[in-house]
């Protein structure tokens, strides 16, 4: 439930890489091509994402 309402409180484009990647389990060229953007915007992407990821849950008392 904490990273479904993650994923709906952030930008659409962030949440659907973030899913892509983690849950359908897509390369980071796949996510570049599918979008129409550069692997390196990909990489920038996810690795903010994760890091916002890991504070929500750090506020929601799952991560220490």
């Amino acid at each position: 439930e904490a990273i479904d309402r993650f994923l709906y409180g952030i930008d659409e484009e962030s949440r659907n890489i973030f899913v892509r990647r983690y849950f359908f389990v897509d390369s980071i060229r796949e996510i570049a091509g599918h979008f129409g953007i550069s692997e390196s915007k990909v990489k920038s992407q996810l690795f903010r994402t994760r890091n916002r990821l890991k504070d929500h849950l750090e506020k929601e008392g799952i991560v220490l």
